[in-house]
């Protein structure tokens, strides 16, 4: 994890504590849903209530109905900033700071900052913001959110490089779905509301096809109904409801420990609860004969975990079970024991990790114990 991150991620959990501003989020699975237009139309409905909203930073793609609902709010100036030869604008922070306004819109949630700006992204900017008890409206596309990453990448072929982390969504105090039909979307399109006429007819053979729409609209309607399901978990309480702890249990396999680590992050936060990464080192992957891509992979792997709100755990192992390090088995079985969990989440058996628990004697032990635990064991695809 780097340095800004890390900063961004302690300052997350004070932002949970009271004093610090209100967060909404407004949600949409493309471009062009209406997620701006939106935040001006509230923003518009503050100003005639008497309240102090300023206008922080605003993407109008220069469509016109967006354009007219700028008129009579005010706005914040941005930050001029020259890169590379040419003149950029970035959201003013410190301007915002110093009028302290009640409310503040911010558009492009997931936008990467000039280099050499403080922040390294905008929703981090937004954490500095709301941390001075001003009052946020924001917004971003379904695939911006870190752990639908995977789930993007699938239906649209395309890796989104500008994401923002699932624990900034968790700390909403309201979540927003911008929802639109793939025909009422199509047809925005096509009337030159989205892109300008140029672009058209590329975005309907590539990103704007009524399958895709869909997939990323089926995404979008289960993030936001995630959100309101943790909300109601959070604020009211259920007798006897059991409090959910996942553990992630990965090998040095790169992009398989990937996959578990972020669909194990997907249930972690629908279920807004507590998880782990548990890598257990075999006596093959020691410090002396693990490979150095594989090394460099399992570190990437440790922060993007750490990233994803993991708290991430490393241990040794010795295949014979015998001290000073048990087998793999009986690691997953004690850390399971001693973090309270609910869930162990694994790969599919053709995995390493499954190989090695198989192969030892214990592993009906673990399965005994989890079940003695009440704990489910996932095999996750």
């Amino acid at each position: 994890m780097t340095e800004q991150n890390k900063a961004a991620d302690d300052l997350l959990k004070r932002l949970k504590k009271s004093g610090r501003g209100k967060l909404k989020i407004y949600i949409g699975m493309s471009a062009g849903v209406g997620k701006s237009y939106r935040m001006l139309v509230e923003a518009q409905t503050m100003l005639r209530n008497g309240l102090n909203v300023k206008i922080g930073y605003i993407e109008t793609h220069k469509r016109k109905e967006t354009e007219e609902l700028l008129h009579g709010l005010p706005l914040v100036p941005h930050r001029e900033v020259f890169y590379k030869g040419k003149r950029l604008e970035e959201l003013d922070v410190n301007a915002i700071l110093i009028l302290h306004p009640e409310w503040v819109v911010v558009d492009e949630l997931a936008h990467s900052n000039i280099p050499g700006s403080k922040n390294e992204k905008r929703w981090q900017d937004v954490i500095d913001i709301l941390s001075a008890g001003v009052n946020v409206i924001t917004a971003l596309n379904i695939q911006h959110i870190e752990s639908i990453n995977d789930d993007v990448k699938d239906i649209t072929g395309i890796e989104v490089t500008e994401r923002v982390p699932d624990s900034f969504i968790q700390i909403a105090d309201e979540v927003v779905n911008i929802d639109l039909t793939a025909d009422e979307l199509i047809t925005r399109l096509k009337e030159g509301k989205i892109y300008e006429h140029s672009k058209i007819e590329q975005a309907l053979r590539n990103f704007f096809q009524p399958e895709k729409i869909l997939q990323l609209r089926e995404l979008a309607l289960k993030e936001v109904a995630g959100q309101v399901e943790r909300k109601v978990e959070a604020e009211v309480t259920r007798p006897g409801f059991r409090h959910e702890h996942f553990l992630a249990c990965i090998s040095s396999n790169h992009e398989i420990a990937q996959n578990i680590i972020r669909k194990t992050a997907r249930l972690a936060n629908y279920y807004h609860s507590k998880w782990f990464v548990l890598y257990v080192q075999t006596p093959d992957e020691s410090a002396d004969k693990i490979a150095l891509d594989k090394q460099r992979h399992l570190i990437n792997n440790f922060k993007l975990a750490t990233e994803l709100g993991a708290e991430v755990i490393q241990m040794q192992s010795r295949s014979d079970g015998l001290p000073p390090s048990p087998n793999v088995s009986r690691v997953i079985m004690n850390i399971a024991i001693e973090k309270k969990i609910t869930t162990v989440c694994i790969g599919k058996p053709h995995l390493n990790l499954w190989k090695v628990i198989l192969r030892t004697n214990i592993f009906n032990h673990l399965l005994k114990a989890l079940s003695e635990n009440d704990i489910d064991l996932v095999i996750l695809s």
